[in-house]
C-alpha cells in the first residue's frame, strides 16, 4: 500500500495529527503547570483523603496523602483498585454540604457533595455527575467513567473491546479544566533465540507508550481521543523470530514465516463519543485511522494476562490481528453488562511501510456481543468478513470467528490473577476453515513478581509458503515466564525477566523445524503506571 497523498488523504493526515497533538499538548500543559501527576490509568482506584478548604485537619492515625499543589490531585498507588480518596483541591470545583470539592465528570452517591448544573441526585438526595461516583463515609469510593458508556473504566481494554470490571488498569492521570488525561507506558528491551533449523536470533525493541484524553460534552455526553504508538518498526521489516508464526510481509514480495512482524509506529490514533442513555444504558460511536474494530478479545498486549509478555501469541492472527486497521468506524450499544456493536473498517493488514498512515477503507464488516456477569469475568463472541486481508494473496477474503472467556481476580495486598481462554477460526474463500486455542494466565505477587504462561495450538496451512494445495499442520507451544521488578520511582518500575518455550512440532515437518525445538527470551521491562 502507498502513503496518502491525495488532497482527500491529507485530510486525514490532519486529523490524526490534530489528535495526536491535542492529546500530546493537553499532557505537557498539564505537567508544565502542575509539575506532578495524577496517578491512575484507566479503572485504578487507589486510596487517599479529600480535605478541602476550610474543613478540618485529618484526625490522628487517619492516613492521608502530604503533597498538595493547585490544579491536580495527587494519588499515590495503592494495592486495592476499589477505593480513592483525595486530598487536594482542583480549579473549578464546588463545595456542598461536607465543604468537599467536585469536579466535572464526578458521580457522588452518599453523604452530600455540592450541586452543579446538569447532575442528577442519588442517595439521600446528593448529586451526581457523568464520569465519578463516590459513595461511603469520607468518599470512600470513586469510579472514572469509561469512554464507551456509564460504567467503571477498569471495563474498557483495547479499541472498544470489554474485559473483567476487576482489571487493575495502570498508568497516571491528569486533569486540566474538563478534560481527563491519562497516560501509560510498556518498553520492553528482548534478547530472543528460537531454536532449530528455522529459528533464529535477535535483539529487539517492542511495546507501547499510550495517551488517553476524555471530557464530559453536554450534559450526558463523553468525548474521548487515544493515541498509540510503538517502537516496533525499529526492529526492521523482517520483525523476529517466532517460530510457527505467519502473516504479513516484509517487502510485499514473500510472507512472513516462522517471524512476528512488527507493528506499526501508530498503532491508533482514534476518537469516540458516547451518549447517557440512563444510569446504566449509553450508545457510542467510535472511529480510528488507525484503530481496532470491534472483533475478538481485547489485543495480546493490552489483556492483563499477556501485557507482560513481549511474545506476541502465534494465534494473533486467528484473534486479535486486526487490533491496528486504517480505517475504523464502530457504533455500539451498551444495556448494562451487556453490549452490541457492529463495525466497518479496511479489511487489509498493515503493508510493509510501518511509519505512514495508509489509505483509509470501510470495505468490511463485523459485529461483536460482550457479557460482564460479574466483576471478575468477561465473555465475548465476534464475527467478521474481511476483505482481502493479506496483500500477498489479494482475492482470498476471509470470515473470522472468535469467542473468549477473560476471568481477573484480586487477592490480598498487590496481588492479581488474570486468565484468558479463547478460540478464533479463519474461513478462507476459496481456502480452508481453520482454528486455533489459546489459554493465557498471570499472576503477579506484591506488585513486584509476575508469572505468567501460555498454550497454543493452532492450524496453518502457510508454514511451507503460498503454494497449491497447501498442506495444513497443527504445532503446539507451551510458554512460561517470570518478571521481577524494581520500584525506581512512584509509578515507575523496572522488570528484568526471561521465558522460555517448547513447541510440538507435527508430523511431516520434522526435517524443517527439527525435533520439538525450543525457544528463549530474555527482557528488560520498564513500565510506567
Amino acid at each position: 500500500m502507498s502513503q496518502v497523498s491525495s488532497p482527500g488523504s491529507r485530510g486525514w493526515r490532519s486529523y490524526t495529527a490534530l489528535t495526536a497533538l491535542i492529546i500530546s499538548a493537553h499532557f505537557l500543559g498539564s505537567v508544565a503547570a502542575n509539575g506532578q501527576a495524577m496517578s491512575d490509568m484507566p479503572g485504578m482506584e487507589h486510596q487517599h483523603h479529600v480535605r478541602a478548604p476550610g474543613s478540618q485537619q485529618p484526625t490522628s492515625g487517619t492516613p492521608h496523602a502530604k503533597r498538595r499543589s493547585s490544579g491536580i490531585i495527587h494519588r499515590r498507588a495503592h494495592r486495592s483498585p476499589h477505593a480513592v480518596h483525595a486530598q487536594h483541591d482542583m480549579p473549578g470545583m464546588q463545595h456542598g454540604d461536607h465543604g468537599v470539592g467536585e469536579m466535572p465528570g464526578m458521580e457522588h452517591s452518599e453523604h452530600g457533595m455540592g450541586a452543579t448544573p446538569g447532575m442528577e441526585h442519588g442517595q439521600h438526595g446528593v448529586p451526581a455527575m457523568p464520569g465519578m461516583e463516590h459513595g461511603g463515609h469520607e468518599m470512600g469510593r470513586m469510579r472514572m467513567q469509561g469512554q464507551f458508556g456509564p460504567y467503571t473504566m477498569s471495563r474498557e481494554a483495547s479499541g472498544t473491546s470489554w474485559q473483567p470490571d476487576s482489571t487493575p488498569h495502570q498508568g497516571v492521570m491528569f486533569m486540566s479544566n474538563e478534560w481527563m488525561l491519562m497516560g501509560h507506558a510498556n518498553l520492553f528491551g528482548v534478547y530472543d533465540h528460537q531454536g532449530g533449523p528455522r529459528g533464529g536470533n535477535k535483539a529487539f525493541a517492542a511495546g507501547m507508550v499510550m495517551g488517553m484524553a476524555q471530557r464530559p460534552l453536554g450534559d450526558n455526553g463523553t468525548l474521548g481521543f487515544r493515541a498509540m504508538l510503538s517502537p516496533d518498526p525499529s526492529m526492521g521489516a523482517n520483525g523476529y523470530p517466532l517460530l510457527f508464526a505467519t502473516g504479513e510481509t516484509a517487502n510485499g514480495r514473500r510472507p512472513l514465516i516462522d517471524r512476528q512482524h512488527p507493528h506499526d509506529l501508530f498503532m491508533e490514533l482514534s476518537g469516540s463519543y458516547s451518549h447517557r442513555l440512563s444510569e446504566t444504558d449509553s450508545a457510542f460511536l467510535y472511529f480510528g485511522l488507525p484503530g481496532e474494530p470491534a472483533l475478538g478479545p481485547p489485543a495480546f498486549m493490552h489483556r492483563m494476562s499477556g501485557i507482560d509478555n513481549p511474545e506476541a501469541p502465534i494465534t494473533h492472527h486467528w484473534l486479535d490481528s486486526t487490533h491496528i486497521t486504517y480505517g475504523v468506524l464502530t457504533a455500539g450499544y451498551v444495556l448494562d453488562k451487556f453490549k452490541v456493536e457492529i463495525s466497518g473498517f479496511r479489511g487489509r493488514e498493515p503493508d510493509q511501510h510501518r511509519y505512514d498512515i495508509e489509505t483509509p477503507a470501510l470495505d468490511s464488516v463485523s459485529t461483536r456481543l460482550s457479557w460482564n456477569p460479574t466483576p471478575e469475568l468477561s465473555a465475548q463472541v465476534s464475527w467478521g468478513h474481511l476483505h482481502s486481508p493479506e496483500q500477498l494473496e489479494p482475492n482470498v477474503s476471509e470470515n473470522r470467528l472468535t469467542a473468549s472467556v477473560i476471568y481477573n481476580k484480586q487477592f490480598g495486598d498487590g496481588n492479581n490473577w488474570a486468565t484468558t481462554l479463547a478460540w478464533g477460526r479463519k474461513m478462507n474463500h476459496p481456502g480452508r476453515t481453520l482454528d486455533a486455542f489459546l489459554l493465557e494466565s498471570a499472576v503477579v505477587l506484591a506488585d513486584t513478581h509476575t508469572i505468567f504462561g501460555r498454550a497454543e495450538r493452532v492450524g496453518e496451512d502457510e508454514l511451507l509458503g503460498h503454494v497449491e494445495p497447501a498442506p495444513v499442520f497443527t504445532p503446539t507451544k507451551f510458554s512460561l515466564g517470570y518478571i521481577y521488578d524494581f520500584h525506581l520511582a512512584e509509578h515507575v518500575k523496572l522488570g528484568i525477566g526471561g521465558l522460555g518455550s517448547r513447541y510440538i512440532v507435527p508430523k511431516g515437518l520434522d526435517a524443517a523445524y527439527g525435533s520439538d525445538p525450543a525457544a528463549f527470551m530474555a527482557f528488560l521491562r520498564l513500565k510506567i503506571y
